[in-house]
């Protein structure tokens, strides 16, 4: 079952999709990946990564580090049929979108939301967490018009390619569609 997670940032999303991971990965008797996808660009986001790792101490993930070219993440030695949860797509698509290099490219929401289906397809068990950044009214500079126009695309994909819509918002757990 593909999952697809979505809220405002520090809503607890992330512990709620490794319950759903760890739950499914026991019934299916299937090994746990967590896709890493944020690359860090200062000591706040060390700290997340840091708070994130002691948070899944001892849940038995295998951690695929991966902020860019996600479907590379289904290498070699890696179980397909496996549990993935991939925190997040917020992150990959900022990786994607603005380059190492200061480039912005621009065509970054469509690839990711073509990959991010496929690695759905690929996998039919990946738990997907995003952040709900779009539905500000305030407009922002054209980069980061951009860059929202683009995660709401990837979100809209993936919702309607997952079996489960599940929104967090303030610890509570809302439930959109549910496929049977």
């Amino acid at each position: 079952m593909n999952v697809f997670i979505s809220g405002g940032c520090k809503n607890g999303k992330s512990m709620y999709a490794q319950e759903i991971a760890r739950d499914m990965a026991r019934e299916q008797g299937v090994p746990m990946y967590y896709l890493a996808t944020m690359i860090p660009t200062d000591d706040e986001d060390r700290a997340r990564i840091r708070r994130h790792i002691g948070e899944r101490d001892g849940w038995g993930f295998t951690t695929i580090e991966q902020g860019r070219n996600i479907l590379e993440a289904l290498g070699e030695g890696i179980d397909p049929k496996g549990v993935f949860l991939l925190d997040s797509v917020t992150a990959l698509l900022s990786n994607e979108m603005f380059r190492p290099d200061f480039t912005t490219d621009f065509e970054a929401g469509e690839r990711v939301a073509h990959e991010l289906v496929r690695f759905a397809k690929e996998t039919g068990n990946t738990i997907f967490v995003s952040d709900t950044i779009y539905s500000d009214a305030r407009i922002f500079d054209s980069y980061t018009e951009e860059y929202r126009r683009a995660l709401a695309h990837i979100d809209r994909a993936l919702s309607k390619a997952c079996d489960q819509v599940i929104e967090v918002a303030f610890g509570h757990k809302y439930l959109y569609k549910e496929t049977e």
